[in-house]
């Protein structure tokens, strides 16, 4: 069987849709802001913002529902995204279940994964089959291992379309606080940091026959898509290695079976030199599967950190890329969670 992606929808600091945000990360542009928020040092952040008039409102049934503002933000973000997701595909399309990756990073409480996907099927829309959903906290990486479980399934049968996501906001005054104190927020005093932000990402994937059948277009096809863990993560006391990211690209790489090295890779780094090393062992480790002149895309200087929505934002973007002929594949995909999950991506353009 092939796992195609046959729709993708994207909602970021950069654009309220993949079309925008795709043409605002290939020109850099840079939609970083000061917010009203201050630091430790009384400085305000700096992050990347989705504007709120262009967020729908939420649901008359959650108006007055007991959420954590956070709660709140993401769902019209994911309901945007879902939106941007569905525009064009047919009006009849079955309600696939929903394969979500949510924050790694909480606020005063976790967020309920089963709720929230209640929440959100209230928010969105019958867009998904929230009684076969799941979601999970992984942190960037959660939307491409999203991916891989899809995929794992489409092959072994038990399904033929699936809807995988990531969904996040760093700009929540309790999270920005709590990174601020471990020194990882960009600001004046701080170089080795990061620009948090906010967004949400989702890609429907299919088998080819039933993308046919229901008459989708196919953004890119999905020569393999696998998981990992790094055992020496940003908060372990383990050694760094970056085996984690090696072995999860490695594994991609041999059951992709590529006939042509990797033109383009799109990236999760954030500016924070910690991942750079990773990156540096897979690279050598897997040196003759890239192109001399491999191509490296990290759209987080355009639009920040978008946290647990940067896996699947990536995985959107360069189906945006590879469909659109500007961005040569294949592509390597990846994201790297804080945490230590790693997840990677092999992405084709159809033919």
């Amino acid at each position: 069987m092939t796992a195609v992606i046959a729709a993708a929808g994207l909602v970021c600091p950069a654009g309220l849709g993949l079309a925008e945000s795709a043409a605002g990360a290939r020109a850099r542009l840079a939609v970083l802001r000061e917010i009203d928020w201050c630091d430790r040092r009384f400085e305000r952040f700096i992050a990347g913002v989705v504007p709120d008039e262009g967020l729908p409102a939420l649901a008359p049934g959650l108006a007055a529902a007991p959420l954590q503002a956070r709660e709140a933000r993401m769902l019209r973000l994911a309901h945007a995204a879902l939106a941007d997701l569905h525009a064009g595909l047919p009006a009849d399309l079955p309600a696939p279940p929903l394969f979500l990756g949510l924050p790694e990073h909480h606020t005063t409480r976790p967020i309920d994964t089963e709720r929230f996907l209640r929440l959100l099927a209230s928010q969105a829309g019958a867009c998904f089959d929230p009684a076969l959903s799941i979601a999970a906290p992984r942190g960037r990486a959660g939307g491409l291992m999203a991916l891989s479980q899809a995929v794992a399934r489409i092959d072994a049968g038990q399904a033929g379309m699936i809807l995988v996501g990531g969904l996040d906001s760093l700009v929540d005054l309790y999270v920005l606080g709590a990174l601020d104190r471990a020194g990882r927020i960009r600001g004046e005093t701080v170089s080795d940091g990061f620009s948090p932000a906010e967004g949400a990402a989702f890609l429907l994937v299919a088998e080819a026959s039933v993308a046919r059948s229901h008459g989708l277009p196919v953004l890119a096809r999905i020569a393999a898509a696998g998981s990992g863990f790094e055992p020496g993560h940003l908060y372990a006391d383990e050694p760094y290695l970056g085996d984690g990211l090696a072995t999860t690209v490695s594994t991609c790489l041999d059951a992709a079976g590529l006939s042509a090295p990797l033109q383009t890779v799109y990236c999760s780094f954030n500016g924070e030199r910690y991942w750079a090393r990773e990156f540096g062992v897979t690279r050598i480790r897997n040196a003759a599967a890239f192109a001399d002149e491999a191509r490296m895309e990290h759209p987080a200087e355009c639009f920040g950190d978008l946290g647990a929505a940067h896996g699947a934002a990536l995985a959107a973007l360069a189906c945006h890329g590879l469909a659109g002929g500007y961005r040569p594949g294949p592509a390597l995909v990846y994201a790297s969670s804080d945490r230590g999950d790693r997840a990677a991506a092999i992405l084709e353009r159809s033919t």
